[in-house]
């Protein structure tokens, strides 16, 4: 008998309980639940009927090519096991080669293809297996695969585009770093030693630079350790959900980095609103899968209050307009798409314009940092250069004090 995990809340304490449950399938077991007086949050078989596997997690770019091949191979009408058997034959990341051999299996048993993925949570999101129900019950599977292709590809292309234009400051930043503490530790501390023989008071900012170095060798290792705690400390803060609601309550206020984060969610949730609406998935469900993924816990509360709104009868539009989060241009246009009966296309352009406004600004801000990063280096390794000369530069000063 198929074994299920299961989060769901006691109906009389409210009290979330994370279990596992036998039952012959997964509404038995959510029978089961209820009986029990559990109200179900989410379910997921542990060990397939058919399947071996509950699969793994896959990189978003196997992701898009899965996707775009399998569309094209249906949209020539290659029946479904036919082409899940090729796509794993020429896969050669084992984790999706596993993934689709079992999502084979469970076809071939019977099931459908958007059942066969939801018991893959890691692997396809709810809003992929969501597209693909509505794409078989339309009878338009080719259509919405290749819909969400291009959707995967336009993440794909924001996240690398995002990752490029980091990578650079971060590199040139740690090798700034780098070098100063190589500066401070091994080389100040030879100047210091020459400098200390001649017995005389030296130049205030050499005298501040060699106090600095001594402090940082003697505690080295302890800031270097306290350094990484903090940093652990800070990714494990964000991660809890307190550290998360108020991280993502700040990045978007940050100056120029926090206009390019709040572009990112947007144009991730119109592009993902788009595509949704586009594939007939019901209204409220759009929202329910637009909500977790966003990647913004403010977002997050403002699509889950507009959702009741729009459930009592409130136009989107509407419901999302009590947002500030939500920039008036996108409530407008959101508005004219309503109006026309044209709300997919609408949103797919606010995603289009996003995605361009965030690569602009991250073109120029790449252009702006980099002659920054170049200064600050220079400052600093000239800065250390300078006050370990200025000695030199005054040495008949400090000889003709020592004499005094």
């Amino acid at each position: 008998m198929p074994s299920y995990t299961y989060v769901a809340r006691e109906s009389a304490t409210g009290r979330e309980i994370r279990s596992g449950v036998d039952a012959s399938s997964e509404s038995a077991a959510i029978a089961a639940l209820l009986n029990r007086n559990l109200l179900v949050i989410s379910i997921q078989e542990k060990i397939g009927r058919k399947g071996k596997t509950a699969g793994g997690k896959v990189s978003l770019a196997d992701l898009v090519v899965f996707t775009r091949q399998l569309a094209t191979m249906i949209d020539a009408g290659l029946a479904m096991v036919q082409c899940l058997d090729a796509l794993a034959d020429q896969t050669n990341n084992k984790v999706m080669r596993d993934v689709i051999k079992d999502v084979t299996v469970r076809v071939e048993g019977g099931d459908n293809f958007s059942e066969a993925l939801q018991k893959h949570p890691k692997a396809f999101s709810k809003l992929y297996y969501c597209m693909v129900a509505a794409g078989e019950k339309g009878g338009l599977l080719a259509e919405i695969l290749s819909r969400l292709a291009t959707y995967l590809e336009n993440t794909a292309r924001l996240r690398k585009k995002v990752k490029s234009a980091m990578m650079y400051p971060i590199a040139v930043t740690i090798v700034a770093i780098g070098i100063t503490v190589f500066l401070l530790i091994k080389v100040v501390p030879v100047f210091g030693d020459i400098f200390s023989s001649f017995g005389a008071a030296l130049p205030l900012p050499t005298q501040y630079l060699i106090n600095v170095s001594k402090f940082m060798q003697k505690y080295f290792i302890m800031m270097f350790l306290l350094s990484g705690a903090s940093v652990w400390g800070w990714l494990y803060f964000i991660k809890t959900p307190p550290g998360r609601a108020f991280w993502d309550a700040k990045r978007i206020k940050l100056p120029i980095f926090g206009s390019i984060a709040h572009k990112i969610c947007l144009a991730r949730f119109t592009r993902t609103l788009s595509s949704l609406i586009r594939s007939g998935v019901p209204i409220l469900e759009v929202l329910q899968i637009v909500q977790n993924t966003v990647g913004n816990v403010v977002m997050e509360k403002a699509v889950k209050v507009a959702s009741a709104d729009i459930e009592r009868g409130e136009s989107i539009s509407a419901a999302l307009g009590k947002h500030p989060v939500f920039p008036t241009m996108i409530i407008r246009m959101v508005t004219a798409g309503e109006q026309t009966g044209k709300i997919d296309s609408m949103l797919e352009r606010i995603s289009d314009f996003l995605d361009e406004e965030i690569e602009t600004t991250l073109s120029g801000l790449t252009s702006l940092i980099e002659p920054i990063l170049i200064v600050f280096l220079g400052v600093t390794v000239g800065g250390i250069a300078i006050c370990m000369f200025l000695p030199i530069f005054k040495m008949s000063e400090i000889v003709s004090g020592k004499g005094h």
